[in-house]
This record gives C-alpha cells, sequence and structure tokens, in this order.
C-alpha cells in the first residue's frame, strides 16, 4: 500500500457527519443571538474555536487516523488524541452551553427544557459531573480502562462498542476540561492552585500508560500481531510508536496549560489584586 493513503483514504460516516452539523448550526444560531447582548463574553474566536473542535471530531472519525486505527496501533492513538486532547478543549473554549440553548428551537426549550431547568435536575447534573475530583477521576478510568488489553481487543471486535468508547474518551474529555477552562457561566469554587495537581496527575498517568506501551517488550493488543502489516513496520515497532506519540504529545497538552495557569497565578497584576482584596477584606 501507498504512503499516500495515510493522508488519502477517508471514509465518512454520514450520520455522525449530520450531527455534528446540526451541532454547529445551532451554535451559531445561539452564538449569534447571545452576541447582541454580550459581545465581550463572546468574540469571534470563541466562535471560531468551538468550529474547530467540531472539525477535529470530524477528522477523527472520516480522516485515514478512523480507516486505519484497525491495523495501525499509531493511527489509533493519534485518533484517541484528536478525541481527547483536541476537539474536547477546543469545544469548551466555545463556551457552548449558553450558545447551544439559545440556539435551540424555542418549542424544544419549552416543551422540553423549562420543565428540567424549574427542577434544577440539569443545573445538578452538570454541576457534580464537572467538579474537578469527578471529571478527573472519570477521564482518567476512561483512558485507563479501555486501553486494558481484554477492553481494548473487546472494542475493537465490535463496531457499536467502539463507538462506545469513543464516545466515553470524548464526553469525559469534555468534562475534564471543563474545570481548567471554566466557561461562562461555570464559576470556579476551588483555588486555581489546584488546577496544577490536577493536570499533572492527568500527566502522570499519561506517562505511565505511554511508558507501558514502550517499554513493555511484548505486543499488548494481539490484533495487531494477527493481520497483514502496512509499510513494512512491525506490531511491536508500531506500538512502541504509539506509546512514544502518546508520551509526547500527552504531556505537551497537559504541561502547556499548567505552565500557563502558573505564569497567570504569580503575575505582578493578579498579586496587586489578591492584596489589595486581603485590605479591603479587612477593612470590612
Amino acid at each position: 500500500m501507498n504512503a499516500d493513503a495515510l493522508f488519502t483514504t477517508w471514509e465518512v460516516p454520514w450520520g455522525v457527519t449530520a450531527a455534528l452539523a446540526v451541532t454547529a448550526v445551532i451554535y451559531v444560531r445561539g452564538w449569534l443571538q447571545i452576541r447582541r447582548t454580550r459581545p465581550e463574553l463572546f468574540p469571534l474566536w470563541r466562535l471560531t474555536a468551538f468550529l474547530a473542535g467540531l472539525l477535529a471530531i470530524f477528522v477523527a472519525v472520516a480522516s485515514p487516523l478512523d480507516t486505519f486505527s484497525e491495523s495501525l496501533l499509531f493511527m489509533h492513538m493519534a485518533q484517541h488524541f484528536v478525541l481527547m486532547s483536541i476537539a474536547p478543549p477546543l469545544i469548551v473554549l466555545g463556551t457552548p452551553a449558553v450558545p447551544m440553548l439559545r440556539g435551540l428551537p424555542r418549542a424544544a426549550i419549552r416543551r422540553v427544557l423549562r420543565p428540567l431547568f424549574a427542577t434544577r435536575v440539569l443545573h445538578g447534573i452538570g454541576e457534580f459531573l464537572t467538579r474537578p475530583k469527578v471529571a478527573w477521576i472519570a477521564m482518567n478510568a476512561a483512558y485507563l480502562g479501555w486501553h486494558i488489553p481484554k477492553a481494548y481487543e473487546f472494542a475493537l471486535a465490535s463496531e457499536n462498542w467502539h463507538n462506545f468508547e469513543h464516545a466515553c474518551f470524548f464526553f469525559t474529555s469534555v468534562m475534564f476540561w471543563w474545570p481548567v477552562i471554566a466557561p461562562w457561566p461555570h464559576r470556579q469554587r476551588s483555588s486555581r492552585w489546584l488546577l496544577l495537581p490536577y493536570l499533572l496527575g492527568a500527566d502522570l498517568v499519561n506517562t505511565g500508560l505511554s511508558a507501558f506501551l514502550c517499554f513493555a517488550g511484548r505486543l499488548l493488543y494481539p490484533s495487531y500481531g494477527a493481520i497483514p502489516r502496512l509499510f513494512g513496520l512491525s506490531a511491536l515497532n508500531d506500538q512502541v510508536a504509539a506509546g512514544a506519540f502518546m508520551w509526547v504529545m500527552g504531556s505537551t497538552v497537559f504541561l502547556i496549560p499548567a505552565m500557563m495557569i502558573t505564569v497567570q497565578l504569580l503575575s505582578p497584576r493578579r498579586a496587586r489584586l489578591g492584596t489589595r482584596g486581603m485590605v479591603a477584606a479587612q477593612r470590612w
């Protein structure tokens, strides 16, 4: 097989594509409406981030990342990276909650969502799922759990379970990035300093799994050894390459936000604001 196939072999899943298109339309409609009253909260870059996140999902499920995911572990891990570390933070950066609600038809809001909001069911569920402890455990449990050899092989053997695996990766990663980005109207209830162990702890989990793939010395997922190998890459070398990719790219995604948060927290402006707040509290 020609190496060009790694870039040119696309298989578009029309159901997922249609769902992404509808989501984009709803968000754009809501973004345009709320931008009239809160333009400072919804600049153009938020719209761009959200649509880029949807595009990343499309690339993950329609591009060669998906086409070759059952033949090359490296491609499968790159697909997981897009679904966990590129699409979710971009979508959360788009501050999706309010635009999505504003973009829905009024009949749907009046008949379905308004009763739920009145009972605060949705609010309670959302608040629970975005708690840092819950989000951290959910994301890392999904990440580790689905990479256990038996679970991984089980997902490979069933298209439905494979899709469910990807949904787990995506939605738990949205949960994970929500406290980090804190999109409006989310309220940060804990100190931003706690986000540093939050991110670094996730990086340790990623490092452990990546190192395991790199240094196991044996094939962890037998399915990749039972099929014809592409491009002359052995199954074991494919596994090492996949682990190295996860290690480098995964750590980058966690460490860059951790450094940015550290710089923010140590900035002189924040320090001055903190001092003023302490003085005001003492006076009060």
